[in-house]
């Protein structure tokens, strides 16, 4: 049932359900699914639409794996990280299923290899970012009409909404890539979209489906509340008291599995430093380090030789380690899905796990670094739209994105701003068209900016307030967690 498919069938009827659960139990080892991944395996076998929000560690990637292992042909899977697709990936290998991965790290016998595999047809799931999927030797095989593409799946989709206006605006052209495709192949061929997350607040969700331009998307939305989750936040008054702090936080667990989450590579060398010399043995993990040593430090910690990492925002994503105990950041997050995100990591196998979040005092007069971080990164947005819109007025009123970046610097980033703003539609992946009109409601990051703090300094519980922020608010008005540190005073 598993071997690759030659034929090309456009819209094949779903299977029956028996044989779905057969083949969940023999690949996945499973009796019966968690709710709700039958009714999403159902919805993707049905070829429809869909946005799925559910916590980390709650079985996402079944959900659209085992619909692309039950049909012919190639399921895309967009995903934002390097080492997320390799997790993935080498456990698909490893119960011998057909996938495969692309990204530019990879040798070039290794992607002539995959890139062999897919025009013979004989991948079910292949793995790649935005800008590889819209890279010219990918996309010419994926447009050619023999190709047959069963769904597009975008894991890790709440990167779309923190990262498409930045520094991956490439997430904001995804929403040509179905239009363009179709063109491409037999008439009533059928390519669904489903996007994947853990978090993703009212906002984000509009911003999703409006990007991908999903079409009646069925909604699959589970709240987020985790019972063996402690979450709590502590003020340090300045950096030493923070070291500190921090310090005593990872002696409390001995030999037991965290994660330290910083702001910048800078910060991550230095900490690691700092706790290496005061008897804690940790290392970075960060994007400036080279490929090799970031496989080794995640192979390391994952194998419990390092007991932490002291890291950026994205390790951890989709990253399978269920015994992570506590997970501590030394600097708050900008963004209140950040936080979710990165907390959801720790007590993946159900058992107590702690979050503590390291704060200066509201003023900011003795630890003034949470401000300035902050300050930037607006300070920094601010700048972004001003030079999107200086843009505006130099660029042509429609063209390739190639030409335009040749002409004019950061061009990419300020295609996506304006295409945020209503200020721009893209007609296929490569090609734009300007609507030069009074630009809507910008994305939402300043509100989302307070949103954090407000989340930091309230006085009650802290599950409640999450469960508020993320549209859960009939569950919230009555909730309480008893645990967190809030609940405790």
């Amino acid at each position: 049932m598993l071997s690759p498919a030659t034929a090309h069938a456009p819209s094949p009827p779903p299977p029956p359900w028996e044989p779905v659960l057969a083949t969940f139990r023999q690949i996945w080892g499973y009796e019966h699914f968690r709710p709700p991944q039958g009714e999403v395996v159902q919805c993707l076998l049905d070829r429809r639409d869909a946005l799925i929000v559910m916590p980390t560690g709650g079985g996402k990637s079944i959900c659209f794996q085992l619909p692309a292992l039950l049909q012919s042909g190639l399921t895309l899977v967009i995903s934002p990280l390097v080492a997320l697709m390799e997790n993935q990936v080498q456990d698909l290998k490893q119960r011998h299923l057909p996938a495969a991965l692309l990204h530019s790290e990879l040798s070039p016998s290794d992607r002539r290899r995959t890139l062999a595999a897919l025009e013979r047809q004989q991948l079910r799931l292949l793995y790649l970012s935005p800008e590889t999927l819209l890279s010219p030797s990918v996309w010419n095989i994926l447009s050619r009409p023999h190709i047959q593409i069963n769904g597009v799946i975008l894991d890790e989709a709440h990167c779309l909404v923190q990262w498409g206006d930045t520094f991956r605006p490439t997430y904001r052209r995804l929403g040509a890539v179905r239009p363009a495709l179709l063109k491409t192949k037999p008439a009533g061929t059928k390519i669904p979209i489903a996007a994947f997350t853990a978090t993703a607040n009212p906002h984000a969700q509009a911003v999703i489906q409006s990007v991908l331009q999903l079409d009646n998307p069925r909604s699959f939305l589970i709240n987020p509340y985790r019972a063996n989750l402690m979450l709590k936040t502590q003020v340090a008054w300045t950096p030493r008291g923070r070291y500190q702090r921090l310090r005593d936080f990872i002696r409390a667990y001995p030999h037991q599995t965290g994660l330290v989450y910083v702001r910048t590579r800078r910060d991550s060398e230095a900490l690691a430093d700092r706790l290496t010399q005061h008897g804690l043995p940790t290392a970075a993990y960060h994007a400036g380090l080279p490929p090799q040593t970031r496989r080794q430090r995640e192979q390391a910690w994952l194998r419990g030789e390092l007991p932490f990492v002291v890291c950026t925002s994205a390790f951890g994503m989709g990253i399978n380690k269920p015994d992570v105990r506590w997970v501590a950041h030394f600097h708050p997050p900008l963004l209140l899905s950040e936080y979710l995100q990165e907390v959801g990591r720790a007590g993946r196998d159900g058992q107590p796990a702690t979050a503590l979040a390291l704060i200066s005092e509201p003023t900011g007069w003795l630890d003034s670094e949470d401000k300035q971080r902050q300050q930037f990164f607006l300070d920094r947005l601010r700048s972004q739209h001003q030079k999107a819109t200086q843009l505006l007025r130099k660029l042509p009123p429609q063209g390739h994105i190639q030409t335009v970046s040749q002409q004019f610097p950061d061009a990419a980033i300020a295609l996506a701003t304006l295409h945020s703003l209503g200020q721009l539609e893209w007609q296929d992946p490569f090609h734009y068209r300007l609507h030069p009109r009074s630009p809507r409601q910008q994305s939402g990051i300043g509100p989302a900016h307070t949103e954090i703090i407000r989340y930091f300094r309230t006085r009650e519980c802290r599950w409640q307030f999450l469960l508020q922020a993320f549209g859960f608010t009939e569950i919230a008005q009555t909730f309480r967690c008893g645990h967190c540190d809030n609940c405790h005073r």
